[in-house]
């Protein structure tokens, strides 16, 4: 390796190295795992062994879509090791990061992985690695755990001979496919021992840190190592095993030190159990009983062995996954909403979406990879709409029919706390909230424990991929399917929410985001739904690349106007802090000007922002959630959306249109669809030209049927499921169709 490019001078970053025999099958979802990293500065090169099948082809086809992926032929098969040589000679970056041509890589691997070099000094940096069969006859489990899984780790030569016994306990180091300085490289002239089939990594690797190389460890999962038929690793023949014991023959006189001869005794010793192992297991499939015997009681240390595989394959007896037996397509919906029903508007989008998917053919899946969604609920009843998903999943809780029940036990206590603090403050008792509300849990980042359960629910069940909200677009990687079509639905442009609570002296109840946080999250998707214009605008033009499908909320209109029976104006909305911040607003600064000209009327609110509000006066009905609302939107005379922050879903403004309702909004509740319904709602800003509006409505029959008419029209022309959510359906069909003629390998 020339001492030019060791120091990176051609400005390369990193050198991404795969190594590649007859890879065809897995290869192109490698080299795009390696194109899709955040850190753009690298260049892949593909070493190839003398393939014979097509995957040569097949990178030949990928470096015109990408101008940094080079590819190496060789006409002689040497083997990974003389492969990655042949890649080193030609590397040019200052970092190299080796990735097997049947492996993944999070798009973030590179960048976490430089970036802890930088921080620490390391010469070879490592991140943790989840291995997953493509059969699926093994539950996807990570290398590390314990203290190795909990935080950063410097590793010693010692440390790492100690991990890396065959057949061992601890994380066996060698599997970890880490980047290497390259600088320490070519200073030591360090090669890939080419004797070697496998453990080569290991060899590598053990003579960096005896030349003094610091190696330092992080707990991110960042490498997605694949095990299947064709796996070499899984190769541990005699002979194999041999040459591992010949090549690591000369150790204990190389390496003297007092620290190692003890450990290098001790691999060695465990190289010649297996060997034994090997020879027995031999014996025993081609039933020579009594030479098996005689082998077992020569090595019962090798005997001993036979419980890992009996162990592996009553464990799969137990754990065998459930075969999908439709040959419709399966999306898989992953969500941290708490979805139990069409109780608030989110919900009610998702559910509408996934009912719509479900008619045309596509068989609905719901993951909820995180605990902190059910919050301080013990449990929860699943509505009838529900039925529509095939499978539902939702970690740390179990299913007992309809409901799905907390495990922990400490979220029953914290209920309690909370209904006793709820009762207290909604009867005027204490004037503030004693306990604290559980984190909003769409925005919590994912923790190892929810990418280990996505990785072991979602592979058989994701054709496609559907986030909830762009804080889970992070989940894809970890469903294990490359060739899954991503799907991300945005319900609200977060960023553009801090400047108007900023603007009201409040906080967002989710998290503050800036556009470009969020157009990354939004990128990792291959489509984007955006539930209105003005926010399919801005993404247009920061991902023009990316399809942006317009998706606003679907109803089906009443056949008249419902003018409402009495007096009442009606609020519907859940806890979310546009929500609150709008109720609030209209108590305090509207209706007591509408109680002063109208003093019949009465504010009905229903839904979980009630939860928010305190003691109100007997004109204010607090009717928490209502699993029915028809009957109330026929009573109703004035329905109210009065936002004055977040772009919101529509939602409640469509479905009180869709009823026949007069409605008085902000222009905040109409951006996007203003001139949709241009005739259908009257608007206002201020307090007093609101509580005006309100008021005249409520004396003014006519103009209410004339308003509700005019809303069931648009609804009619604009918000019709076709309409709504054909776009979506349109990508995921469009998605099968590629797929069909690609093997499911996951």
């Amino acid at each position: 390796m020339a001492a030019q490019r060791s120091e990176g001078l051609s400005g390369i970053d990193v050198s991404v190295i795969i190594a590649n025999y007859n890879g065809e099958k897995f290869i192109a979802d490698a080299v795009r795992s390696a194109c899709d990293q955040s850190h753009r500065n690298i260049e892949i090169i593909v070493s190839d062994d003398a393939s014979a099948d097509s995957s040569v082809r097949i990178v030949e086809d990928l470096m015109a879509e990408d101008a940094r992926i080079r590819l190496i032929r060789s006409n002689v098969n040497g083997g990974a090791a003389a492969a990655r040589n042949r890649a080193l000679e030609a590397a040019r970056g200052q970092w190299l990061c080796i990735l097997d041509s049947d492996d993944l890589m999070h798009p973030d691997r590179i960048r976490s992985l430089v970036e802890q070099a930088a921080e620490s000094g390391a010469d070879i940096v490592a991140d943790d690695l989840l291995l997953f069969d493509t059969d699926r006859r093994s539950t996807p489990k990570t290398l590390f755990n314990g203290a190795w899984a909990t935080a950063a780790r410097w590793v010693t030569a010692e440390d790492y001979l100690a991990t890396n016994n065959f057949f061992g306990r601890g994380p066996a180091l060698g599997y970890l496919k880490p980047i290497f300085r390259t600088s320490f490289i070519a200073k030591q002239n360090s090669r890939y021992d080419e004797r070697l089939t496998i453990a080569e990594d290991f060899n590598f690797v053990l003579h960096l840190l005896m030349a003094g190389a610091k190696f330092r460890t992080i707990p991110r999962i960042g490498y997605f190592y694949r095990r299947h038929s064709g796996s070499i690793s899984h190769r541990l023949t005699s002979k194999v095993l041999q040459d591992i014991l010949d090549v690591e023959q000369e150790w204990c006189a190389r390496y003297p030190q007092a620290s190692l001869q003890s450990l290098l005794r001790s691999r060695e010793r465990s190289v010649r159990r297996a060997i034994a192992f090997d020879k027995l297991v031999s014996a025993i499939k081609s039933r020579q009983i009594a030479r098996a015997a005689i082998m077992a009681m020569a090595n019962p240390a090798a005997a001993l062995l036979l419980r890992l595989p009996l162990g592996q394959f009553i464990k799969r007896l137990r754990r065998r996954p459930k075969s999908i037996n439709s040959r419709r397509p399966q999306v898989c919906i992953l969500t941290r909403q708490r979805v139990v029903g069409r109780t608030n508007g989110s919900s009610r989008y998702l559910l509408d979406i996934a009912a719509f998917l479900a008619e045309r053919g596509f068989d609905l899946h719901l993951i909820v990879p995180s605990p902190a969604t059910m919050g301080r609920w013990p449990f929860l009843k699943l509505s009838n709409d529900m039925a529509i998903f095939a499978s539902i999943k939702c970690r740390g809780t179990v299913r007992i029919g309809r409901y799905v029940i907390a495990c922990n036990p400490g979220t029953f206590l914290k209920s309690a706390l909370a209904l006793l603090d709820r009762l207290l403050y909604r009867n005027g008792l204490i004037v503030r909230r004693l306990s604290k509300p559980a984190p909003y849990a769409i925005s919590q980042p994912l923790t190892r424990k929810d990418q280990q359960f996505i990785a072991r629910q979602a592979p058989s069940i994701a054709d496609a991929l559907i986030a909830d909200y762009c804080f889970l677009t992070e989940a894809y990687p970890f469903a294990l399917r490359p060739d899954a079509r991503r799907i991300v639905i945005m319900h609200d442009l977060f960023s553009s929410r801090s400047s108007q609570f900023a603007g009201l002296n409040a906080t967002d109840s989710v998290t503050s985001l800036s556009l470009a946080e969020e157009t990354k999250m939004l990128a990792a998707a291959d489509a984007i739904v955006a539930i209105q214009q003005d926010e399919a605008a801005v993404l247009r033009h920061r991902l023009p690349n990316h399809e942006i499908i317009v998706a606003p909320i679907a109803a089906l209109p009443v056949g008249r106007p419902q003018t409402g029976t009495a007096e009442i104006v009606l609020f519907v909305g859940s806890s979310a802090a546009p929500n609150v911040d709008g109720i609030k607003w209209f108590i305090e600064a509207c209706w007591p000007s509408i109680q002063q000209s109208r003093p019949n009327a009465s504010l009905y609110i229903a839904g979980s922002v009630c939860d928010t509000l305190g003691l109100m006066p007997a004109t204010i009905k607090l009717l928490n959630v209502v699993e029915n609302l028809e009957d109330l939107y026929a009573m109703a005379s004035v329905v109210i959306s009065p936002l004055r922050a977040g772009s919101g879903l529509k939602i409640k403004l469509i479905e009180a249109l869709s009823k026949g309702k007069a409605v008085v909004a902000t222009s905040t509740t109409l951006q996007g669809v203003a001139g949709l319904l241009a005739g259908c709602v009257q608007v206002a800003d201020s307090a007093p030209i609101f509580a005006s509006m309100v008021s005249e409505l409520l004396a003014d029959e006519s103009n209410r049927a004339k308003l509700g008419a005019n809303g069931i029209a648009a609804v009619s022309q604009n918000f019709a499921p076709e309409q709504a959510y054909g776009g979506i359906a349109a990508v995921l069909e469009r998605a099968r169709i590629e797929q069909a003629d690609r093997p499911r390998v996951s």
